[in-house]
């Protein structure tokens, strides 16, 4: 600075400090006054200090004298706490500068006034208790006497260099280490561990930094022994919030606890200062190691200087065992809700970890779980430092690797030994802590292997070996099995389970998930994700040298089908994921497996081995009391009893009330979701490669999705999604499509005579239904195999019923294709001209007159077939023969169209089911009838009808047949056939079928006034759903009489009666269906007779008496009947 700013900063200054001199002596008059002088000039210091002004050696003295003089004139308890403060935040001010040349004295004294302000040592006795302000200027003033400068806070550029920083605070770091000044080191040690516990925040802040800077720099390594016991006490206690703090600490305030706790730790019983003690010896060569292994006895231990304790082994033995007692009780923290702190715990266990190796083994496995707790944490500052730290520790260049990896490849195999015991006991926080602990080793590994590093080789060969067939698997594997028993978390079941109703209609909405297996002895999510994970972890660290293990417990899955054989496959199938890499998630975009000659060998055998399962005959269930053979009788028997004990049966008063067991699950259906599970992991690993595996595997997985347990069907429809994906299909009916041959392989085989599966044949219908109308190019197939089955198998309703569903399904396929339908052109025989009412008396008039007239025939060219040219017996001898014409014309024979093959395969399935009318299952005639119904629009009429001529009399016959399902089924393919055939039904309709709808009307009349389906009110008519029976009956029965309506001229008595039948449904009451259909009867039969489809309509619309008032009736129907007299 030049001496131009000095003279101006001192013209300032002087306007402060001379009065304030001059009242140095404070009395209660006085005080006001300093209190504003010295707020002046500490306001004018901040302000120079803050705008980059340094201090030259003659102002701090000049501004020294007045603030030394108040506390030279007075006592200290005669000092307010607001003078005070404002005197050391100005002293505060003027020792950042003044630390560059200020000498040790005046240091000293400035360290020990600071200290007597801190710890309430003002004069003889116990001083005045100060306030937390002054206290905390005090403490700031002590912070900038001791703490490090940099080149750029020197004031004097000319000494601008590390040198000169490092020989002034040599100087005072000599002068504090001394023993003249260790006891004031001490005195001022107390009082800031007193002072950090204040309910204050500010003034913890203030003295934890203070002490920070005190342990790193000024504490010695002789001396900090003394001090560890109450500092690591007290900074335990702060960074556990007790006793100031009923929840969490401060964050910040942790953090500065444990870093002072790690300074005082490493100067205590680091491992240079022990080396250099001879308490320890590092290991470096052989001659170390026999050393180590001979053993050395207690060194000779000398008696420590004044305030020093004395290091020995049995002072080493005891100090660990009491720090690992104190850095347990840090636990805790762990689970802090802010980063500062837990980045804090893993600073302390890393450096703990690296500087004392040897001094602290035991707590190596305490500062290892901390570290991998803490890599696993949900703050990414946090899991960062926790991962690099625990790399950089491993790594070839620690020392500590060796022990390190040791340490942690013992704790996995303890927390694998340590679950058995604690799953019973549903300590769940417990258990998640642990797996997430073999998570993170495990994560260690893998991503030292990714990265191409060789670092942790030996910690993933020891997960192998524990694997591996010298891991003894055989002991540890069934102590695992006996405590993973699983259950399925309780769903809403549906009558059709939801992995069928989205197979039919399209999964596109929908990602296809494996249902949850919920562990019985743990309770929380969380726990179940993490032994998850901790699975999967320890496949992908193994390797593939982790099979044997999965072998291990697939078969042991294979041939038990209990809670241990559910639990064996579960445990494979997560190590099986982690050995190939493969995600949780099932359509993770861009996951590559990995690929292996023996991971593909073990993957395929393993398809092929679970799919066997499917074939057994029955599951074979062990009993539970097969202790000595799972060799888990040394595992305790841990009990979770929840509710009230029950008690004995000699106990009780009275008749006692048994006790609900507990809802068990089916082991089979769990056994069934998990080796699904193992089918679409071996899918995911082979890719293209299992498609061979299909040939077996596709059974399984469709049987699965027929199954009525809705958790079953799911699983089989998220393996089926999964193999398709994996197979690259586009979608599973792709797949199924593609490899058809081998579902109907595999349902030829379970319908033979030496093994009969029912639920093959719904297997096949399922196929049907997914594939959709491609499954036309394997119909033919599809009937050869039912038609044969049927042969075989005609006897077991069962059997039939289900195939007859299968080819029902196959008809309907090709009915709801519209390039299978055939165009029927209208039969212009049947279409008679009725001439306009205005114009029938003229029509008859000239018909009359003209009756008797020769009528002349003129030249018609139409093709009648096969008739003859000329009146009978009039024959031409001398005439050369002509050839007949139907040989002439027999291409255009409409008999002998050729079909396509669909249609000839449809004609196939009518012919040869027809016989099925007569069956004694009615669901088997109900079914034949609606095949039928579906065929009529494929086939052409010279296919159809001969069939429908010969089935005729069975199908009236089912009109009146004894189940209402099937009347209502005959009554749909005499609609089908009135629509599509007219010519063939128009007469057979009115004969035949038209005096049993009204025998069914009259009986439905009846049965609708009672049920309780149908609709109630004043005339009302029908059900309310449009579902049930009698609704689908009447719209048959409309729609057949209105289209044999429109082709001929009925008789009128007969369409009378009809029209009189049918027009309660014109009431407005009626289903909107219904009345459309009957509007649409009437209109038809308008067209035909107009007057009596008026009179039907106004007779039961009119009132009073006239002559048909027979017909009145309390339907409302004048808004249909105005809608048909529009029409016609």
């Amino acid at each position: 600075m030049t001496e131009a700013q000095d003279r101006d900063v001192f013209k300032e200054l002087k306007r402060s400090c001379v009065p304030l001199l001059e009242n140095s002596l404070l009395s209660p008059a006085v005080i006001p006054h300093v209190l504003s002088l010295l707020t002046e000039l500490h306001q004018l210091l901040q302000s120079l200090h803050n705008g980059g002004f340094s201090f030259s050696p003659s102002l701090v003295s000049y501004i020294m004298v007045p603030l030394t003089s108040i506390l030279r004139r007075n006592e200290s308890p005669a000092i307010p706490d607001r003078v005070l403060e404002l005197l050391l935040s100005s002293l505060q001010i003027l020792c950042e500068d003044w630390w560059w040349y200020c000498d040790l004295q005046t240091w000293e004294q400035l360290f020990m006034l600071c200290s007597a302000f801190v710890g309430n040592v003002e004069g003889k006795g116990k001083g005045k208790e100060r306030e937390d302000e002054s206290k905390e200027a005090a403490i700031r003033c002590l912070i900038s006497l001791t703490r490090k400068r940099g080149t750029e806070n020197d004031p004097n550029s000319l000494h601008a260099s590390s040198s000169h920083e490092s020989a002034v605070l040599s100087k005072f770091l000599t002068h504090a280490r001394s023993a003249r000044f260790i006891p004031v080191l001490g005195q001022t040690l107390n009082a800031l561990i007193i002072t950090a516990g204040s309910s204050s925040l500010r003034l913890q802040k203030t003295s934890l930094d203070l002490l920070h800077i005190l342990f790193e720099i000024y504490v010695s390594e002789n001396f900090a022994p003394t001090v560890l016991p109450g500092v690591v006490s007290t900074m335990s206690r702060l960074a556990l919030g007790v006793p100031t703090s009923k929840g969490w600490a401060n964050g910040e305030i942790v953090s500065l606890a444990l870093s002072v706790m790690r300074e005082a730790i490493i100067k205590s019983v680091g491992d240079d200062i022990c080396i250099n003690e001879g308490l320890v010896r590092e290991v470096t060569d052989l001659d170390d190691l026999i050393a180590v292994a001979e053993g050395t006895g207690e060194r000779e231990v000398t008696p420590g200087k004044e305030h020093h304790v004395a290091r020995s082994p049995s002072w080493l033995r005891a100090t660990s065992s009491q720090l690992l007692i104190a850095l347990n009780t840090l636990t805790p923290i762990v689970s802090h809700p802010t980063a500062t702190a837990l980045v804090a715990v893993s600073s302390l266990s890393s450096s703990l970890l690296k500087t004392t190796s040897l001094t602290l083994p035991s707590c190596r496995p305490l500062l290892s779980s901390f570290l991998l707790s803490l890599s696993q944490s949900t703050y990414d500052s946090v899991s960062s430092h926790a991962y690099s730290s625990l790399v950089q520790l491993t790594s070839p260049t620690s020392k500590v690797r060796q022990p390190l990896l040791q340490t942690l490849l013992q704790m996995t195999g303890d927390i694998l030994s340590t679950l058995p015991r604690l799953l019973p006991s549903r300590a769940d926080s417990k258990v998640e802590h642990l797996a997430g602990q073999v998570d993170a080793i495990c994560r260690l590994v893998t991503s030292t292997t990714r990265d191409g590093s060789d670092n942790l080789l030996a910690l993933s060969r020891g997960f192998a070996k524990l694997f591996g067939p010298m891991g003894g698997i055989e002991k540890w594997g069934w102590r695992l099995l006996a405590v993973m028993e699983f259950d399925i978390p309780p769903v809403t079941i549906m009558d059709t389970p939801a992995a069928r109703l989205m197979l039919e209609q399209g999964p596109d909405y929908y990602e296809p998930t494996f249902p949850e297996l919920s562990p019985k002895h743990v309770a929380t999510r969380s726990t179940r994700a993490a032994l998850e994970r901790m699975f999967r972890a320890l496949g992908n660290a193994g390797g593939e040298d982790c099979l044997y293990a999965v072998e291990w417990f697939i078969a042991v899955g294979r041939n038990r089908r209990d809670e241990r054989g559910v639990a064996a496959l579960w445990l494979g199938c997560r190590l099986l994921e982690g050995i190939a890499g493969i995600p949780t998630s099932v359509s993770e975009v861009g996951f590559v497996p990995r690929r292996s000659k023996r991971l593909d060998n073990a993957a395929r055998g393993l398809s092929r081995s679970i799919a066997e399962l499917w074939e057994a005959d029955s599951p074979v269930v062990e009993p539970s009391g097969a202790s000595q053979e799972d060799q888990t009788d040394d595992i305790p028997n841990v009990e979770h009893v929840q509710g009230i004990i029950i008690l004995d049966q000699s106990l009780r008063i009275g008749r006692g009330t048994p006790a609900t067991p507990p809802r068990q699950t089916s082991q089979p259906i769990l056994h069934g979701m998990v080796a699904l599970q193992l089918l679409s992991v071996s899918a995911r690993v082979l890719q293209a490669q299992f498609t061979s595996a299909l040939l077996y595997a596709l059974y399984p997985i469709l049987h699965s999705i027929i199954s009525p347990v809705s958790q079953l069907s799911d699983s089989g429809l998220a393996a089926l999604n999964i193999v398709a994906s994996s197979v690259s299909y586009a979608s599973p009916a792709n797949m199924l499509l593609s490899n058809f041959d081998y579902v109907l392989d595999a349902v030829s085989r379970r319908l033979s005579r030496q093994w009969l599966d029912v639920d093959a044949v719904k297997v096949l219908l399922l196929v049907i239904r997914l594939v959709g109308r491609d499954v036309v190019q394997k119909a033919a197939d599809v009937v050869e195999e039912c038609f044969d089955r049927l042969d075989e198998y005609h006897g077991y309703d069962i059997v039939v019923d289900g195939l007859i569903e299968v080819l029902l399904e196959v008809v309907k396929v090709v009915k709801d294709d519209e390039d299978n339908h055939v165009v029927r052109e209208d039969d212009r025989g049947l279409m008679i001209a009725i001439p306009p009412d205005n114009a029938r008396m003229d029509a008859f008039e000239r018909w009359f007159a003209s009756r008797n007239d020769i009528e002349s025939y003129e030249e018609d060219s139409t093709n009648y077939g096969p008739a003859p040219r000329r009146p009978w017996g009039e024959t031409d001898a001398g005439a050369d023969e002509e050839p007949s014409p139907d040989q002439n014309e027999t291409q255009d024979d409409p008999d002998t169209v050729q079909v396509t093959p669909i249609q000839a395969l449809t004609k196939q399935l009518v012919s040869r089911t027809i016989y099925f009318l007569t069956h004694e299952s009615p669901a088997i005639r109900a079914k034949i009838l609606t095949l039928l119904t579906s065929a009529v629009p494929v086939l052409p009429e010279s296919a159809l009808l001969t069939s429908i001529h010969q089935a005729w009399p069975f199908i009236l016959n089912r009109l009146s047949d004894s189940e209402f399902f099937v009347v209502t089924a005959a009554t749909g393919l005499v609609e089908a056939l009135s629509m599509h055939v007219g010519s063939f039904m128009y007469r057979r309709v009115w004969d035949d079928v038209w005096p049993r709808f009204r025998t069914m009307l009259q009986k439905l009349e009846l049965a609708d006034s009672k049920s309780a389906l149908a609709r109630r009110g004043p005339g009302s008519v029908g059900t309310e759903s449009a579902y049930t029976q009698s609704h689908r009956l009447y719209r048959s029965m409309l729609n057949t009489m209105a289209a044999s309506m429109k082709k001929v001229q009925v008789n009128d008595a007969l369409a009378w009666e009809m029209l009189v039948y049918f027009r309660r449904f014109l009431h407005s009451q009626a289903h909107k269906e219904l009345q459309t259909c009957a509007i649409e009867l009437f209109v038809a039969a308008g067209k035909k007779n107009a007057d009596a489809v008026w009179l039907i309509l106004f007779s039961t619309m009119a009132t009073g008496n006239n002559p048909t008032s027979f017909l009145q009736r309390e339907w409302d129907i004048r808004g249909n009947s105005e809608s048909i007299l529009q029409q016609l």
